[in-house]
């Protein structure tokens, strides 16, 4: 019976130890987010965007892509989390036509991997520009 207590009392601190992790997880994305972004103001949120001048994508997490354009940004969250997307990981986008658009598929990438994640889809582009005061 002891033995069965001290599994679940593992159990659970294994459970808090995870719930902790992605709260930091969480907490740093929302940081690395708010810095891409900075001072920059949303504008209505589009279906595609040109890939022939963008810099990116940025990963912010599992949900979140940040493309640039110049001084444009282009936040894109996810249809669904994609587990594979991490930092230091390529992310390969199988485009349908000449611009990336919402519901493009993209696979990840993992260093010393040669065997790419499952598909992923590209949600709408949210265009960012810096405010021009007033």
């Amino acid at each position: 019976m002891r033995f069965a207590i001290m599994i679940g009392a593992a159990a659970l601190a294994g459970c808090a130890q995870n719930a902790d992790y992605q709260a930091q997880r969480d907490a740093q994305a929302r940081r690395e987010l708010a810095s891409a972004l900075g001072d920059r103001v949303a504008g209505k949120p589009q279906d595609c965007i040109s890939p022939g001048m963008t810099d990116g994508p940025q990963i912010i997490d599992t949900r979140t892509l940040v493309y640039r354009q110049g001084g444009r940004l282009y936040r894109n969250d996810l249809v669904a989390e994609c587990p594979s997307l991490a930092p230091l990981t390529t992310v390969i986008v199988e485009m349908r036509g000449n611009q990336l658009c919402r519901n493009d598929q993209f696979r990840v990438l993992t260093p010393g991997n040669s065997i790419p994640s499952q598909f992923c889809r590209l949600g709408k582009f949210i265009p960012y520009t810096r405010s021009t005061g007033g």
